[in-house]
């Protein structure tokens, strides 16, 4: 039988990114299926295959996506959105892959399940792009996402702190302010999708968050001042005001983890 971590490597060296969303989608569902094992006999690739297209910059040098008004900046805006979902895949296959050995098969039904919802987020968009009259990598995008996975390939808990808890929880804050900038500008097709991803955030966040509160309870530690430490540690930039705080409560990151470094530029 194929193992899991078999399967998430195989997400991560696809490069295609059509390729990329079926191989993710049929690994969540062989692993529902219970056709894989729970093995991790294989290492994960320190980064994923990536396609010839888009062009990767530093986020310093990426250009201004302006407002939603015009459809030159909602392309943008989508083209984005759909480089961070895309990118989203492997970093949930990654965490299942990585991470998976010594944690029960309900931490890889989380992670792999997660991996789905991104994939399907990125074909949405990239759908869209192409009602538009664009597609993914016709504009550059940036790698940070990635980085920040490897600056905490060896950490389970600063992974989660990191990437759900502060990347995807930005999220949370970020989208209603969005889905209505395109509301306005009368792209009810896009709105309705950022809506939808909105959602599914939510519980990526909460899935984050609830596992990193069962580890850091597992070994002894308090949880929201454990987590305060792994930012400044390994998240570059800030956590940046204003927050979402209903969406985040819903996702049972409360206050008082990210008030402590609220506004405060770190590492």
């Amino acid at each position: 039988m194929v193992s899991v971590a078999d399967a998430c490597r195989t997400v991560l060296l696809t490069a295609e990114p059509h390729a990329k969303v079926k191989a993710a989608r049929a690994a969540a569902r062989a692993w529902r299926r219970g056709a894989l094992a729970h093995a991790f006999d294989v290492a994960m690739p320190e980064r994923p295959a990536r396609p010839a297209r888009p062009e990767l910059r530093p986020p310093q040098h990426m250009p201004k996506r302006g407002k939603a008004g015009s459809e030159r900046s909602r392309i943008a805006m989508l083209h984005a959105l759909a480089h961070i979902e895309f990118g989203a895949i492997d970093l949930a296959f990654d965490m299942a892959g990585r991470f998976g050995a010594g944690l029960p098969p309900a931490f890889v039904d989380d992670w792999l399940g997660v991996g789905a919802d991104e994939a399907i987020h990125f074909a949405l968009l990239d759908r869209r792009l192409g009602a538009l009259g664009a597609c993914y990598g016709a504009l550059p995008a940036h790698d940070g996402l990635w980085q920040a996975a490897a600056a905490t390939a060896q950490d389970l808990l600063a992974r989660l702190a990191v990437v759900p808890m502060v990347l995807e929880a930005r999220g949370l804050d970020v989208t209603p302010a969005t889905v209505a900038a395109f509301e306005r500008a009368g792209d009810a097709r896009s709105a309705a999708i950022l809506a939808r991803i909105y959602r599914d955030e939510i519980r990526h966040v909460a899935a984050g968050t609830r596992w990193f509160k069962s580890i850091c309870e597992s070994r002894g530690l308090a949880a929201a001042p454990h987590w305060q430490s792994l930012i400044r540690a390994h998240f570059r930039g800030t956590v940046k005001p204003p927050f979402n705080d209903s969406a985040r409560g819903e996702a049972g990151l409360s206050r008082d983890f990210y008030a402590g470094v609220a506004g405060s530029e770190l590492v």
